[in-house]
């Protein structure tokens, strides 16, 4: 099921194709097996009323967990760009042949973080393995620097290395912060028994009415999924921090 809700346009397909059968089954049973009577429309006006409601409140706070979701991947995309460009400057802290070790590896590293980023986080086995080696030879630059010099300004450079990597754990944690799926599967539900009942409502229009409210529906579970999912759709967060930051060092002498 996760797998289905990283992908937009699936939820897009899903949600068009339920709320749609949802509709027009509604509809079937009213013709079909038991049409309003007269003084139940107002009762069931009432009911109508308040699950599109509900409905409309649930995509709406939906909607606001996505955003918060995807302005904490952008932060941590700045704070993973100050941390290495803070440990890129404090590398000046160590001797003149670690230095250069370290802003060379450093300057590999931003490349990668980079690409994790316009992959939209695909990583394959060979990408993390070649970031688990240049993760590996950064810290093991500095704690040679270190343990052959050990003083208070070297161990700021250490410091640094280490937000380094905090700052990319953090952001492998944000980008499996997602919108829980039970949540999609009650407001799917709740999509559905709403069109059950709008189709079943008598209504002097065709029926082609019946696909306007879910396809309006199935646009705002696009844009909550779209922005929620970090992986595939036509918001992404883009490295323009990092991107800053790796110009920034390559130009350093």
């Amino acid at each position: 099921m996760s797998a289905l809700i990283d992908n937009p346009f699936v939820v897009f397909a899903i949600a068009v194709i339920a709320q749609s059968g949802a509709a027009f089954g509604g509809d079937l049973l009213r013709r079909r097996f038991r049409p309003l009577k007269k003084e139940e429309r107002d009762d069931f006006d009432t009911v109508l009323t308040a699950t599109l409601t509900l409905l409309a409140l649930i995509i709406g706070f939906s909607f606001s967990m996505a955003v918060t979701r995807y302005d904490q991947r952008k932060n941590f995309e700045e704070a993973e760009a100050n941390a290495i460009g803070t440990a890129f400057l404090r590398a000046d802290l160590l001797q003149a042949d670690s230095a250069a070790n370290v802003r060379q590896f450093l300057r590999k590293y931003a490349e990668q973080r980079i690409d994790f980023y316009n992959s939209n986080g695909r990583v394959t086995q060979q990408t993390s393995s070649n970031a688990a080696n240049v993760q590996n030879e950064l810290w093991s630059s500095v704690l040679r620097a270190a343990e052959a010099q050990p003083n208070p300004l070297l161990a700021l450079a250490v410091s640094s290395m280490n937000d380094v990597f905090n700052s990319q754990a953090e952001t492998a944690a944000a980008w499996l912060n997602r919108i829980p799926t039970g949540a999609w599967v009650l407001m799917l539900l709740i999509a559905i028994f709403a069109n059950v009942l709008l189709g079943y409502r008598e209504r002097s229009s065709g029926r082609l009415a019946l696909l306007v409210f879910p396809v309006i529906a199935s646009i705002a579970f696009f844009l909550i999924a779209d922005i929620d999912s970090p992986y595939v759709g036509v918001i992404s967060v883009a490295p323009h921090n990092l991107i800053a930051t790796s110009k920034a060092m390559s130009s350093h002498d």
